[in-house]
């Protein structure tokens, strides 16, 4: 009888402290720094910093890549939420993508696509994007002789999408931006660098401890990259503004979402699973740069750091039972605790990175269309 009350005791004893230690670093990826990777082509980088700061990659050549994600705000805006193709507004945040080229296999708020090429062909022909069509594309870009002679020069011994080597085509057109989007990687990073304030090696011990953000904010990206629902509250402006709401709307259509006219919340990972468990799920965003990329949250919800760590101290935001994520609990972090946190998330942050915008060449001017009456007579 007392060998089963010493093991009954055992196991309560086991699963209190067990219950009482929030997070075992040990369990995730580790955080570290950028792992080094190789050098793109030169010329394909200015080709496709040329062509991501280009309006003609957009249907009415009103907007370019850089539009969303300016170089001197972290690659993203300072808009809670982003701009979209003349006559729509987007309902998210514009990400940044600085470090995208580390992200893995999971791109956009509900993660919908897995292959960084997709993404950008997917934001160049989506109507609420750029809505381009991609041979149409090519083809603007072809009559351009300066943008003609880089494509030679980066590509002139491969032939993409066409028999001619050194063709601009719009596979090549991706193909150099992606290369220059792996050129926006942090620079000088104090974490990277192993370079931290004593607050700041406090704050990572929160952050792989007592605050628990290493459950999702893990590995050298920062990133988890799998969606969760922490209870961020909706933006109501996605509700109130009828261009805003009709753009989502279009887009929940597109993805076959049900009882779309109805939904006053978006619906973040369940456009894709289609599970209800998954409503209000967002994929991790990354960590680093925090410094640069406010407002914060897939709908820019939080306008500076201090609020996102009160927000999980708090332990999230609210919604129906058994749909945020279990980790979600509040953390009971000091007001010198949360300072500490603060000071190591700005460690993720490193020298700006800001680009000038390049002159690929002259705008392509259209010839007018003739008066009906001139082709008449």
């Amino acid at each position: 009888m007392r060998k089963v009350f010493l093991l009954v005791l055992t196991a309560v004893l086991a699963g209190f402290f067990s219950f009482s230690i929030p997070v075992i670093a040990a369990d995730y990826p580790d955080i570290a720094p950028l792992p080094e990777r190789k050098a793109p082509n030169p010329k394909a980088v200015e080709l496709g910093k040329a062509l991501f700061f280009d309006a003609r990659l957009s249907g009415d050549a009103a907007i370019s890549c850089a539009t969303c994600h300016n170089s001197e705000k972290g690659f993203t805006t300072t808009m809670p939420l982003s701009e979209a193709y003349p006559g729509s507004k987007h309902w998210r945040n514009a990400p940044t993508l600085l470090n995208i080229v580390y992200k893995g296999k999971t791109y956009g708020w509900d993660g919908r696509l897995d292959d960084l090429d997709d993404m950008l062909r997917d934001m160049i022909t989506d109507s609420m994007n750029m809505n381009m069509d991609m041979q149409l594309m090519q083809e603007r870009l072809k009559q351009d002789p300066k943008v003609v002679q880089m494509t030679k020069d980066a590509y002139g011994d491969k032939n993409m999408g066409t028999s001619q080597k050194g063709e601009m085509t719009h596979y090549v057109a991706r193909n150099a931006i992606i290369q220059f989007l792996e050129t926006l990687t942090s620079k000088n990073v104090p974490f990277d660098k192993g370079n931290l304030s004593a607050k700041a090696k406090e704050g990572m011990d929160l952050f792989k401890g007592k605050a628990g953000c290493i459950q999702c904010h893990n590995s050298p990206y920062f990133s988890d990259n799998k969606p969760h629902n922490t209870g961020v509250p909706e933006n109501p402006e996605v509700f109130k503004d009828p261009q805003r709401h009709f753009t989502y709307v279009a887009y929940m259509m597109f993805m076959g979402v049900d009882n779309r006219m109805n939904w006053r919340r978006d619906v973040g990972y369940y456009t894709i699973s289609k599970d209800r468990k998954d409503v209000g799920k967002f994929i991790t965003p990354t960590l680093r740069e925090l410094k640069y990329t406010a407002p914060y949250m897939h709908n820019g919800m939080f306008s500076t750091l201090d609020e996102v760590i009160e927000f999980y101290n708090q332990g999230g935001g609210e919604d129906r039972p058994g749909m945020k994520d279990a980790a979600m609990k509040p953390l009971g972090l000091s007001s010198g605790e949360k300072d500490a946190l603060k000071e190591f998330l700005l460690s993720l942050s490193g020298d700006p990175i800001a680009i000038e915008m390049p002159k690929a060449g002259k705008k392509i001017e259209y010839a007018p269309v003739p008066n009906w009456k001139e082709v008449r007579n």
